[in-house]
């Protein structure tokens, strides 16, 4: 697992701050003044990283625009710095796939705070498996073999359902959007058809869920989209 933090923000003593604060942690540090050098660092080392820093107010392209170029190849989690608190910030920001929001100014153990929680789930949830088996409170499911047993009892799946069960799974506790939900399981580009995610989770409720109308495993985010609940 990566040991190196991205900042991208043009603020170069802020950066300074934030890179001193990484250090404490024994992580290394990369910073981009831009969105367009953090986006090219990115594709360089797609996978050096376990956290990018990043700003909503950037030259050039912006922070949203970055976040949702990074988002196309990259589960990395992204911890968002804006000057404005407004709702509709956040809401944005976590559409497009951002794990955490902060605004400015912020306190530096809040900072490091939010970098720790974030830096461990991803580490968590990016070990190594002994095998592909996914096992969680009543459920076991088995990748190679792609197989579902609630309470030891085998459910049976399409093989969409299997997919988008997986996926939400595999990132326990991450919320994703109907849209990264469609281009990460279908593998295409989005039709902005919401009503098909939609049905898809509501059919894999009914088969997996002790109570369908209350479900434990697959959540709604209201506003936002859906995730595999972390405490299963």
């Amino acid at each position: 697992m990566s040991n190196r933090v991205l900042i991208i923000d043009d603020d170069k003593e802020l950066c300074a701050l934030i890179e001193k604060c990484v250090a404490k942690q024994n992580l290394e540090t990369d910073i981009a003044y831009t969105g367009n050098a953090g986006l090219e660092k990115m594709a360089n080392q797609s996978d050096a990283y376990c956290l990018v820093i990043l700003d909503v107010m950037l030259p050039g392209i912006n922070g949203f625009e970055v976040l949702s170029e990074l988002r196309r190849n990259s589960t990395v989690p992204v911890l968002m710095l804006t000057a404005k608190g407004s709702e509709t910030d956040k809401v944005t920001g976590l559409r497009l796939g951002a794990d955490d929001y902060l605004t400015k100014p912020f306190g530096i153990n809040e900072l490091m705070a939010r970098m720790e929680s974030l830096i461990r789930r991803y580490t968590t949830f990016n070990q190594p498996a002994p095998a592909d088996i996914l096992s969680f409170e009543n459920m076991v499911i088995d990748k190679d073999n792609r197989t579902v047993c609630i309470n030891t009892k085998s459910v049976e799946l399409t093989g969409k359902e299997f997919d988008l069960l997986v996926f939400l799974a595999s990132n326990k506790g991450r919320v994703f959007t109907k849209k990264q939900i469609y281009m990460r399981v279908w593998e295409d580009e989005y039709a902005f058809d919401d009503n098909n995610i939609m049905s898809f989770v509501s059919k894999l409720r009914k088969k997996i869920e002790p109570d369908a109308e209350h479900p434990f495993y697959i959540l709604t985010v209201h506003g936002v989209g859906y995730r595999f609940n972390k405490e299963a």
